[in-house]
């Protein structure tokens, strides 16, 4: 099928702002916004996924995050000093933060005329789209939480061997981005899905080429380490949502799902509800290099619904109203 593919554009979201974005798919489809993590720019949403969700009837936009890619650079050194700070809890002044990231989101839903959009996130992407569930619900037809975490310091955070590679400093250059590049990736990847080294180093040059910034990243990683306990508060959404983490994921350990599965309503499950979407158990239907070995919350409608659910095809942990649980597969 033919989708209508934008050039990379730009949208001015607030003073001293600039966005970079592309869209796929019909302006009139369901629009659907892609949030990006720690220094990644929209080009790590693949284009094949971007136009497989265009196939199931959605207007995807995919972005670069301030300090990311091509879109504006912000101000404020960020030193070594400053992240062990952060890293340690201590407090430290954080150059802008998560709910300023979230305001960009809704100022590109604005520049494009779109009052509500489903929000997909990963890692950090993930903690912006829970902040913008949190900040306007009304904006928000559903929200999908990938790999990431709720803020509070016991759940998800960064496994300890991939701290010395995250503050290494060294030579700059496509060269030397690349070499460090496809170093963090084979920490990082999932070892369900393997890449290969050459693929690692192809995908590092091609993000050399569409934009980087070592400082720009630091400034991101400060306003992670500083956000908010959101726990409390994810405990009153009412959004459908829909949360994804790799139980053998090195950057964010999860633990029932980083804390977002707890969040269900005061209670319990409530009667269809769905607990538990094990991917790993099920057939693979995935058009990217997506782990299956995975767990998913919310309810068996939010993953029909969902734009991620073309994903897999999961077994669903379900309670009766007599309280009698059961599995079934989702069509």
């Amino acid at each position: 099928m033919t989708h209508l593919v934008t050039d990379l554009l730009r949208a001015p979201v607030s003073t001293g702002v600039e966005l970079c974005y592309q869209t796929f798919g019909d302006p009139d489809g369901e629009p659907l916004l892609l949030v990006m993590g720690l220094g990644g720019p929209l080009t790590w949403w693949d284009d094949a996924l971007c136009l497989r969700l265009a196939d199931e009837g959605f207007h995807v936009i995919r972005f670069d995050n301030r300090d990311a890619g091509r879109s504006s650079r912000m101000r404020g050194k960020v030193t070594r000093a400053t992240l062990v700070r952060a890293f340690a809890g201590l407090p430290v002044r954080a150059p802008y933060s998560l709910d300023d990231m979230a305001a960009d989101g809704f100022g590109l839903l604005d520049h494009l005329g779109i009052e509500s959009a489903h929000v997909a996130g990963i890692s950090m992407g993930g903690m912006i789209v829970q902040t913008m569930a949190l900040a306007d619900p009304r904006r928000v037809r559903s929200m999908t939480s990938i790999m990431s975490t709720t803020g509070r310091r016991t759940v998800g955070w960064q496994h300890p061997s991939l701290l010395p590679p995250l503050l290494t400093g060294g030579r700059t250059g496509k060269e030397a981005y690349v070499a460090q590049s496809t170093r963090m990736w084979s920490l990082l990847g999932s070892p369900a899905y393997p890449v290969t080294e050459e693929d690692n180093r192809v995908r590092a040059a091609e993000t050399w080429d569409h934009g980087v910034s070592a400082a720009g990243t630091l400034r991101q990683m400060v306003a992670i380490l500083t956000q908010p306990d959101r726990e409390p508060r994810l405990r009153g959404v009412r959004v459908p949502s829909l949360v994804v983490h790799g139980l053998g994921a090195h950057p964010t350990k999860p633990r029932r799902d980083d804390g977002l599965a707890g969040t269900e309503p005061p209670g319990g499950p409530r009667t269809g509800s769905a607990r538990w979407v094990r991917p790993d158990q099920s057939e693979s239907r995935s058009p990217v290099s997506v782990s299956k070995t995975c767990t998913c919350w919310g309810s068996v409608e939010t993953w029909k619904t969902s734009p991620l659910r073309t994903w897999s095809r999961p077994l669903v942990r379900t309670m009766s109203a007599d309280g009698v649980p059961s599995t079934s597969l989702v069509p």
